[in-house]
């Protein structure tokens, strides 16, 4: 039986595992599989890396995120408009994104991405690319996809994709086409492996929503 202690203790560790979070101050509280991160952090990359390292272990169901971001010099306090170009030309230069495709809008630090995109992993870049530039409070991505392909979602290339993936394969995971939506339900081990079904479910051509109705379940009680 693993209890909420335990599993605090090990979030707690693998926090203190990045190298990046080793001198944030990060709290974490833990209730039936349910994890709250608070604390404050000088970047949003740090934020980031926090909800991350906690959604890889084993027996967290859900993450709740409550860490606020707090900067302690001149040094991060960017102008908008200075900070919307750097996002920008980081988009200009990198071939995952299209030129001209996506429009920035930042206030106050927090920056809001909008317009379309081909695939998911375009949007997914769009927030990835900008996520370590000095200044970002937070980001809201509103970015759609709209398919260049209008061929048929193949089912059967979505399961046999999932098969082959090594941290799933052997999940209880049902795939639903309804034209260019996928629904994937049944019942997985860890948030990295919902989380996993969902990126491998957006690679199918012709894929403009995924709804990941995943469930996070265990073999082992939470108990106090």
């Amino acid at each position: 039986m693993k209890t909420n202690e335990d599993l605090q203790k090990d979030v707690q560790d693998a926090i203190k595992w990045e190298p990046l979070l080793k001198a944030a101050e990060i709290g974490v509280t833990v209730k039936d599989g349910v994890v709250t991160l608070s604390g404050t952090v000088d970047s949003y990359a740090k934020k980031l890396e926090a909800e991350a390292a906690a959604k890889k272990v084993s027996g967290v169901k859900v993450v709740v995120e409550q860490i606020e971001i707090k900067t302690y010099s001149n040094l991060y306090d960017r102008d908008d408009n200075d900070l919307a170009n750097e996002v920008l030309n980081a988009y200009k230069w990198n071939w995952e994104i299209p030129n001209d495709k996506v429009k920035v809008k930042v206030e106050n630090g927090w920056i809001t991405l909008e317009g379309e995109l081909s695939w998911n992993y375009q949007r997914e870049a769009a927030k990835r690319l900008i996520k370590n530039l000095i200044g970002i409070k937070g980001v809201t991505n509103l970015i759609t996809i709209k398919s260049e392909t209008h061929d048929e979602i193949e089912k059967m290339g979505i399961e046999s994709a999932l098969t082959r993936n090594w941290s799933i394969r052997e999940q209880d995971i049902h795939v639903k086409v309804d034209g260019t939506k996928v629904t994937l339900t049944g019942n997985v081990e860890s948030w990295y492996q919902k989380e996993e079904a969902g990126r491998i479910a957006w690679n199918a051509p012709g894929v403009v929503t995924v709804d990941n109705e995943l469930l996070v379940e265990y073999d082992y009680s939470l108990v106090d």
